[in-house]
């Protein structure tokens, strides 16, 4: 009895502190992901791609959209970033950790400024040297599942035109 009693004990002690960790972190991150758009928004492509982890990859809305951060990424944000960057801004974040508190995966919901369009944008962070850095980034449209069946025949479509060419 007075080992389960410790052991209840030490959970008390130490959940407090797990949770407060958590909630630096989750406030770390949300900070991070905002920059990330934000520096998205003023075409700041050292910020940008300062967020990501060495070995980071960004996975965008097309299908052949896989793009390692070296070199592929760094080259076509810079060509991107010439003409201005693009502008989301998140609505919603969901953050969940490992048990060892190293690795975050998050959700966000977001809308373009541009065009109003509704995207989700998913993915990991690695801490490195105590710094959250986004080691995978995948961006997602949104699309309500009444309409699903139609969009999925324009991709189909697409898909055999471009097969086609």
């Amino acid at each position: 009895m007075k080992k389960v009693m410790f052991i209840i004990g030490l959970c008390m002690v130490f959940s407090p502190a797990i949770a407060q960790e958590h909630s630096a972190d989750e406030a770390a991150i949300t900070a991070v992901l905002d920059d990330f758009h934000d520096a998205a928004a003023k075409a700041d492509k050292d910020r940008y791609l300062g967020h990501f982890t060495e070995n980071g990859v960004f996975l965008g809305t097309d299908e052949w959209e896989r793009w390692p951060l070296k070199p592929e990424f760094i080259e076509y944000v810079g060509r991107r970033f010439e003409s201005g960057g693009w502008a989301y801004h998140s609505e919603q974040k969901k953050i969940g950790f490992s048990k060892d508190g190293s690795v975050a995966w998050f959700d966000e919901t977001s809308i373009s400024n541009r065009n109003g369009g509704r995207f989700r944008g998913s993915g990991a962070l690695e801490k490195v040297n105590g710094t959250w850095k986004i080691a995978q980034y995948v961006l997602s449209f949104l699309v309500y599942n009444e309409v699903g069946g139609e969009v999925g025949k324009i991709i189909t479509a697409e898909r055999e035109k471009r097969e086609n060419n």
